[in-house]
């Protein structure tokens, strides 16, 4: 009989401190039989969620419609309850297909459903609490002989050392994705670049706060990058994009990994409300990375809330003045266009409807600040914003005094006017699936780092390896990594079939947050040397904090997207 440990799998237990641990101390479970206790314990979480996000819909409607000063009076269990879909998703897919797995990747999935389950249940706990809900069957499950089971199976100490040793041997390499051949051909080239060109420079990038050179851009204009979120009627694939992305990003978050993530925000607007005659024009310069684009959404006062955007564009003879602030307008200075998104109508009541998406066109610049001046006296100025980490592509503070943007420059042109938060909101879709794929080609990074030093440093006499704590922390990493990497892969094949929108705002929000945890963990493994800047780990750490605020900060992205997304499917399902 198949047995669910990785004892008989061929990999390895490998030699053990004192005192030892005993492996037959691991339930003697079929594979049959661990993967029947997750799936029904999986069931069991869905069916509790199911009531939480039906008692947050009760108190945040009114006459069957959401009802906003609800929604804000009842924040906490909003966030509370989008992450607990997050995590819980991420488990839901980990079974997926579980039996083809690897013997690895079998316990990394049995692993990670037994950690989520405490967390989603601690957020279940707060809900019901909260909203005074009867916790009798929230309580059963935690107490229940059936989750028991599986974590002593799949998540006890005996379990999680094995699983540990195991990655380690395999020096990180987990949570594997079936590809198809031209998408694993592209993804192998790009390792190597990553490797062989883009890890060499990288610290010397971020260390010296330079510019993304020429000597890393223009290699990978010609390997095609910046196409990659293009269909391929202009020469990309959404998901191989996923697949070269987690690639770069392994190698450096800021001077690779996220080249892609403006021409993927900028090309998703374009294909949802631009022109035929902008599609023809702009979407093959795009793909080749002439020019290097930027997006200019965030304001100072306003943050993530597009809707209240105050940069006015005023109408002028053949075209409009821009006038006002931008700030974290990441790669303006590099960029030769900018997607910037402006108010097109006088009246604030307008809100989100008053919005427009303006292409500018400046000179690209590699210093933290420039100044370009129109010949009509137009004027646009940017200076760099000095950050922690994500150096290489700099974020700017934009300043346009009277700067003219011609009609032909609005995405969708006459028609686009007022469109511009749809057609932002289309793009950040795509935004965020990319800077999933970052997220976790940065776990991807920290976890092989942590293997590699874990087996290499000495602590008292031994391999730090072969401690216990490390093997737990190792497995731990790993199953999260890999729980989030087949979730971010699964997504991205949903979008690509013109569906997924709300998984990939899970997937971000769930990917960036294990980023932190997995980076904080590799670093907290190679201890002094973790904090020194001449580690690998120490930049993957402060890259991996920026990504819970791009693309969708994570409080606005779980309350103002997910749940609101979440309550909505609710409401819907009492009509029916």
């Amino acid at each position: 009989m198949e047995t669910s440990s990785l004892a008989g799998s061929g990999l390895r237990p490998g030699r053990e401190i004192q005192p030892a641990v005993a492996m037959n101390t691991i339930p003697t479970l079929s594979f049959d039989e661990i993967n029947g206790l997750a799936h029904s314990v999986s069931s069991d979480l869905r069916h509790l969620f199911d009531q939480a996000a039906q008692a947050v819909t009760s108190v945040c409607a009114a006459d069957g419609r959401l009802d906003p000063a609800r929604l804000d009076a009842h924040q906490y269990v909003c966030y509370e309850l989008a992450l607990a879909a997050a995590e819980l998703l991420a488990a839901e897919n980990a079974l997926l297909d579980v039996a083809n797995c690897s013997p690895l990747d079998r316990a990394l999935a049995f692993a990670f459903l037994s950690d989520t389950a405490s967390v989603v249940l601690q957020k279940l706990e707060v809900i019901f609490f909260e909203l005074d809900v009867n916790s009798a069957a929230l309580q059963a499950l935690a107490a229940n002989a059936t989750l028991a089971s599986l974590r002593r199976a799949s998540a006890s100490n005996a379990a999680l050392t094995m699983i540990g040793r195991a990655v380690a041997e395999a020096d990180g390499d987990c949570g594997a994705v079936t590809l198809d051949d031209s998408t694993e051909m592209a993804q192998a080239a790009f390792r190597r670049f990553a490797a062989e060109v883009v890890a060499p420079q990288a610290e010397k990038i971020h260390r010296h706060d330079l510019t993304v050179p020429e000597a890393l851009l223009q290699p990978l204009r010609e390997m095609g990058v910046f196409g990659l979120s293009i269909p391929e009627t202009y020469g990309g694939s959404a998901l191989m994009m996923i697949a070269i992305t987690e690639a770069l990003s392994a190698a450096s978050l800021a001077a690779a990994g996220s080249l892609i993530t403006r021409p993927e925000i900028l090309a998703r607007a374009l294909l949802s409300g631009g022109t035929e005659r902008q599609k023809a024009h702009w979407l093959p310069k795009i793909a080749v990375g002439e020019p290097l684009c930027a997006i200019a959404i965030t304001e100072p006062d306003f943050g993530s809330d597009v809707a209240s955007l105050s940069l006015r564009a005023t109408p002028t003879s053949g075209g409009w003045l821009l006038n006002g602030a931008k700030t974290w307008c990441t790669f303006a200075g590099k960029a030769g266009l900018l997607m910037v998104v402006a108010r097109t109508s006088a009246e604030r009541a307008a809100a989100h409807r008053g919005l427009s998406i303006m292409l500018v066109e400046k000179p690209s610049s590699d210093g933290h600040e420039f100044d370009f001046v129109q010949e009509g006296g137009g004027r646009i100025q940017g200076r760099a914003i000095p950050t922690i980490g994500y150096r290489g592509m700099h974020s700017f503070d934009l300043a346009f005094e009277e700067f003219f943007v011609p009609d032909s420059h609005v995405i969708g042109e006459e028609g686009g006017v007022g469109k511009g938060f749809y057609l932002t909101m289309a793009g950040m879709v795509g935004g965020r699936m990319q800077t999933a794929a970052r997220a976790v080609g940065v776990m991807h990074a920290a976890l092989g780092a942590a293997a590699r030093y874990a087996g290499d440093r000495r602590v008292f006499g031994h391999a730090l390896i072969d401690y216990p704590l490390t093997q737990v922390k190792i497995a731990r990493m790993a199953a999260r990594f890999a729980a989030c990497r087949r979730l971010t892969y699964a997504v991205g094949r949903r979008l690509e079939s013109g569906a997924g929108r709300m998984e990939a705002s899970l997937v971000k929000l769930l990917t960036c947050r294990s980023a932190e945890i997995v980076t904080r963990d590799a670093m907290q493994i190679h201890g002094g040397m973790g904090y020194a800047e001449e580690s690998a780990v120490s930049r993957y750490f402060v890259d991996a904090r920026v990504l819970s605020i791009f693309e969708g900060a994570e409080e606005t992205l779980a309350l103002k997207v997910i749940a609101r997304n979440l309550l909505e499917q609710k409401l819907g399902l009492l009509h029916d």
